[in-house]
């Protein structure tokens, strides 16, 4: 186990250029502090909360590999709290904590086809019709359950995603849409549950595969897009996927693509896929 000195060492080297709040102040103004210092930071809050969190994940590689890896060297764990006490130095060892993840990967990959069965995943989920038509005829249901579950964790609280109440929630059985400054925003219970981030691109690999083949394995494309919308992956809004269209979200016949063709059709096969990481996309859809 790294000890509280190494702890302390590599704190130093990865937050000491982060703000901080001057000693001494009562918490009511050592908080209101640390709120101006996030919105100052450059890029805004988001920004900050995304910075604090990429750090500790370095922080927790550190101090693994100081317990039982490479850096049980002192010489070497020394140099490398040095080059984290830099931002050049911290993307250095992110791009090299990436690059033995994509060999990982790649190894777990070629497991994973070999053991893969001959069909495709089932959908994650079916779909309600009346919840269906629901959203097709913009009767929102409000916040329920299943956004209190998703908004209560701790990664989306400390990322501020639903800091502002979105203009309107719809819940499903499977999770929710939320409709907000002209884009709807996906968010599936599964996905969340099992932590959100790895699953970003696995999505948009989801959706180019939807795009050439269909669940029984016929190479037709589902309809595309209609026009004025364009699907990206969920970083921004920390969800499954977004699908952007300013005021073309009003568009009635754009709202019942949405529900009956991809809401019903589409995505329940998208997810599937996504969702279970013994699934292994083909290349030509992979980024």
């Amino acid at each position: 186990m790294a000890s509280e000195l190494d702890t302390v060492k590599a704190l130093r080297a990865l937050f000491h250029d982060m703000p901080k709040a001057p000693p001494g102040l009562p918490p009511q103004e050592t908080m209101a502090w640390i709120q101006r210092s996030m919105s100052d930071f450059a890029g805004g809050d988001v920004a900050y909360a995304l910075e604090h969190i990429t750090r500790s994940a370095m922080l927790d590689i550190v101090l693994r590999f100081r317990e039982d890896g490479h850096l049980k060297d002192d010489k070497a764990f020394e140099a490398t709290l040095r080059d984290l006490a830099t931002p050049e130095g911290r993307k250095t060892f992110m791009d090299q904590c990436i690059q033995a993840q994509k060999s990982v990967d790649a190894a777990d990959r070629l497991i994973k086809r070999a053991k893969r069965p001959m069909s495709d995943p089932d959908p994650l989920f079916g779909f309600d019709a009346d919840h269906i038509q629901r959203f097709i005829a913009r009767q929102p249901t409000g916040p329920g359950p299943l956004y209190a579950e998703c908004s209560a964790r701790a990664d989306v609280r400390e990322l501020g995603v639903f800091d502002s109440d979105p203009a309107a929630v719809y819940e499903f059985d499977w999770g929710f849409v939320t409709e907000d400054h002209g884009s709807w925003n996906v968010y599936i219970a599964e996905v969340w549950r099992k932590g959100t981030v790895g699953y970003f691109h696995r999505f948009m690999s989801a959706w180019r595969l939807e795009l050439s083949t269909q669940p029984d394995g016929n190479l037709i494309a589902p309809p595309p897009l209609p026009a004025g919308l364009t699907l990206d992956d969920g970083i921004a809004r920390f969800c499954a996927l977004t699908i952007d269209g300013g005021p073309h979200l009003q568009d009635p016949a754009v709202r019942r693509w949405m529900g009956e063709t991809f809401l019903a059709r589409i995505l329940p096969y998208m997810a599937g896929r996504a969702v279970d990481d013994d699934y292994d996309f083909p290349a030509h859809v992979q980024d």
